[in-house]
């Protein structure tokens, strides 16, 4: 299977990174009795959230400052919209009164992005070698799930992680919550096996880090 698209080379460095984590992962499944590059995948995905979780933190901190001020920006957008330069200065009294820094969550993604990509690529034409790439239900990581349940694991899981992000459930949350989701099922139809279950166990991660980043802003705004 080809790599997919011509910008896999930017990433190289990193997938070598991550070709190598891969390999003695799934040595060190071996050893243990497993020798599992499902689980070398899996285990992989953990570390790499994890490291990255105060980036993702700051992001999601920051996404949620935003969606709670969303309203009151909303407001003053209607009522000064035919006065710019009054409505640019009304909005950033609004951010420096709530303390919403909407710049805050950009440079987390930029920084996390060249990570999850390489992730991305190195999963996508990974070179299994002489190891048999089953894991569970899946004949072969190197090819689309034939019975379709990582596809669907995906689309839920990227569902519950939207819903559980959200304050704020405007019209366009509305439709976002279920485009996306859709979308991600019916990419992954055709995706490799390994790649999904990357996706999906990032998912999954997200979901637990988000929960415990939701928990201690409760305990702040009490």
């Amino acid at each position: 299977m080809e790599e997919p698209g011509i910008f896999s080379s930017i990433f190289a460095p990193i997938e070598f990174v991550f070709n190598s984590a891969m390999n003695s992962l799934y040595l060190f499944t071996d050893k243990l009795g497993f020798g599992s590059y499902g689980l070398a995948i899996i285990l992989l995905t953990i570390i790499i959230k994890i490291i990255l979780y105060p980036l993702t933190a700051k992001q999601m901190k920051s996404m949620r400052a935003m969606q709670k001020v969303a309203p009151q920006l909303k407001k003053l957008q209607d009522k000064y919209k035919d006065n710019p330069q009054v409505m640019q200065q009304k909005v950033m009294e609004l951010y420096q009164k709530e303390g919403v820094n909407p710049l805050a969550g950009c440079l987390p993604m930029l920084i996390q992005m060249p990570i999850l990509m390489a992730m991305y690529y190195t999963l996508f034409s990974f070179d299994y070698g002489a190891a048999t790439p089953s894991f569970l239900w899946l004949p072969s990581l190197s090819e689309p799930d034939p019975m379709y349940i990582l596809p669907l694991i995906s689309a839920f899981t990227t569902f519950l992680m939207q819903k559980i992000s959200m304050t704020e459930m405007n019209q366009q949350a509305k439709i976002m919550m279920i485009v996306m989701p859709l979308f991600i099922g019916f990419i992954s139809i055709s995706f490799p096996s390994g790649l999904v279950l990357y996706w999906a166990t990032m998912n999954v991660v997200q979901i637990f880090q988000q929960l415990w980043i939701n928990r201690d802003t409760n305990k702040e705004a009490a």
